[in-house]
């Protein structure tokens, strides 16, 4: 039996007037990577954060590993990366990685190791040493990246990861989570980069609120009759219009 890492069943909600999420619909199982696609403002962030109990639902459930969040014991399971990065400016690139390590709970051997991956991972093993206030914007994602990588957690929560990042390390990146899917890890990622889109195991394409459209890339180029996940989005934007 496949087992399900997060479970969204009809989730709402609502910030006073305006309905955000109106009824979500969507799992994310063991060894799977789930790409959450839509416009800016369609509630993508939203997902993540009433997803891991940052905002309380108005309706509907959100679980976990089975359990609704927040949580706090399930916390070192998880990795997030936030769209905003939540780094602290005036320590070094390792000094905030050896923070969040220990926040994680690894030990001090595991910590260097773990610290030397994930730097290596982002390609940011040069500027370790460095302050994060002098770091460019495209670092600090990075920063971000490597620190929601530590301690190869079981479930990864990724909201726009390669925002400010090159071609030649998105694809590093890539690697790096395609391993941790075959290793048995749950990823759900946002991303505004469409061919990033075709690289998730499924698709949930969020527009007005729910979920329209929740398949393997091929089956939704296929019902919608288009070649790229792209046009999914476009020709199903255009339906919702």
């Amino acid at each position: 039996m496949v087992e399900t890492t997060i479970s969204l069943t009809h989730l709402v909600k609502k910030f006073g007037d305006q309905t955000v999420l109106a009824d979500i619909n969507l799992n994310v199982t063991k060894g799977e990577i789930v790409g959450l696609i839509g416009p800016s403002g369609a509630g993508k962030s939203t997902v993540i954060k009433t997803t891991l109990g940052m905002e309380v639902a108005d309706g509907g459930k959100a679980t976990v590993f089975g359990q609704t969040m927040p949580k706090r014991k399930l916390l070192s399971r998880i990795g997030y990366m936030a769209q905003t990065d939540a780094l602290y400016e005036s320590l070094s690139g390792q000094e905030n990685l050896q923070f969040y390590a220990q926040m994680k709970g690894l030990s001090k051997v595991e910590t260097q190791k773990e610290i030397n991956h994930v730097a290596t991972v982002v390609d940011l093993t040069p500027d370790l040493k460095k302050r994060v206030s002098g770091y460019s914007g495209g670092m600090m994602r990075r920063l971000s990246l490597a620190i929601a990588l530590l301690g190869t957690p079981e479930l990864l929560v990724l909201d726009e990861p390669t925002v400010g990042i090159d071609p030649a390390l998105r694809r590093q990146v890539w690697k790096e989570l395609n391993q941790l899917r075959d290793e048995g890890r749950s990823i759900l990622i946002t991303t505004h980069v469409m061919d990033e889109a075709e690289q998730v195991d499924k698709v949930a394409l969020l527009l007005g609120g729910k979920v329209m459209a929740f398949d393997t890339p091929e089956i939704l180029k296929a019902q919608y009759q288009v070649d790229t996940i792209e046009d999914v989005f476009l020709k199903a934007e255009g339906v919702e219009k």
